[in-house]
């Protein structure tokens, strides 16, 4: 059984609906219901029997674009692990991107970025050239590009507060730095930060890092290891880039946020329509229950 969970534009929905079942049900599933949810009659739930999820995953594409949607195996539950990216998933911004826009380099450096979040180049090669790029850069441009350029996602906060409050651990783990995550971190209500650590030597970024690289391997292990400890509970993550991959797939609800392409492809999950709090949609979660 095969459980999706869809939100989209209403005349959407209701104008293709038939269409996606017909579709579905043309591959050799048998679709066992398609209804909206009881607690969000927003949120179309399909049941299908003996479907395969790629198979789902196309219908909804075609005829529901965009939407924001989740396939599972079970009906989804409350998560007890959340692990999430914060840079264009958390935040609305690359953060060393930004930073690099007070170095002068912010193209190059954006081009790199870009396309390490496509999955086009080794991530740790591609940070690692654009930390050196920064070097010479005053330390003093990290809390002003913080006061002036990171805002953080829409939703991002009630999400968060959220799953809190149905004791969910959370986790803020990044390809970026802690010199941004901390305050990011504190200011949205996450319990934790993993990230890197910019080096800095006399007032100045010195284009090296401290330490261990948080790299797509690290995230995944984050995950892992929360579930673990959590005794094996459910888990939700986010994240927009190729680097996030692992550790979608390695959550139960991985959900992809307006993300790249093979990260969207990866998970199970996606959010292309609506801001963050389309997460606790799709879980089921009922607006009287979100926190702020």
């Amino acid at each position: 059984m095969l459980i999706a969970r869809v939100i989209a534009d209403q005349a959407a929905l209701s104008a293709h609906s038939g269409a996606a079942i017909h579709a579905i049900e043309a591959s050799g599933a048998k679709v066992l219901g398609a209804d909206p949810l009881a607690s969000d009659d927003g949120v179309l739930q399909l049941m299908v029997d003996h479907g395969e999820a790629a198979v789902l995953r196309g219908v909804i594409d075609r005829h529901f674009v965009p939407s924001d949607l989740l396939i599972t195996d079970h009906l989804p539950q409350m998560p007890r692990v959340f692990v999430s990216d914060m840079d264009s998933t958390m935040i609305g911004q690359e953060c060393i991107d930004e930073l690099a826009d007070f170095a002068g380099l912010k193209d190059q450096i954006a081009a790199i970025t870009e396309r390490a979040m496509q999955g086009e180049l080794d991530f740790v090669a591609a940070l690692t050239e654009r930390v050196r790029l920064l070097g010479g850069l005053g330390e003093g441009a990290i809390q002003q590009c913080l006061d002036e350029r990171i805002r953080d996602m829409p939703g991002a906060a009630t999400l968060v507060a959220t799953l809190k409050a149905h004791g969910c651990v959370t986790v803020l783990v990044t390809g970026g730095f802690h010199a941004f995550a901390d305050p990011v971190a504190a200011r949205l209500g996450f319990a934790r930060v993993v990230g890197n650590r910019l080096a800095v030597a006399q007032g100045k970024l010195t284009g090296a890092l401290v330490g261990n690289i948080v790299d797509s391997a690290v995230k995944e292990r984050v995950l892992r290891e929360c579930v673990a400890a959590a005794d094996g509970a459910h888990s939700l993550a986010t994240g927009d880039g190729a680097n996030d991959i692992p550790m979608l797939q390695a959550a139960d609800y991985g959900i992809a946020y307006h993300s790249k392409p093979k990260a969207r492809a990866a998970a199970n999950g996606a959010v292309d329509h609506g801001d963050l709090t389309s997460v606790l949609r799709l879980l089921g979660i009922a607006r009287g229950a979100w926190a702020e």
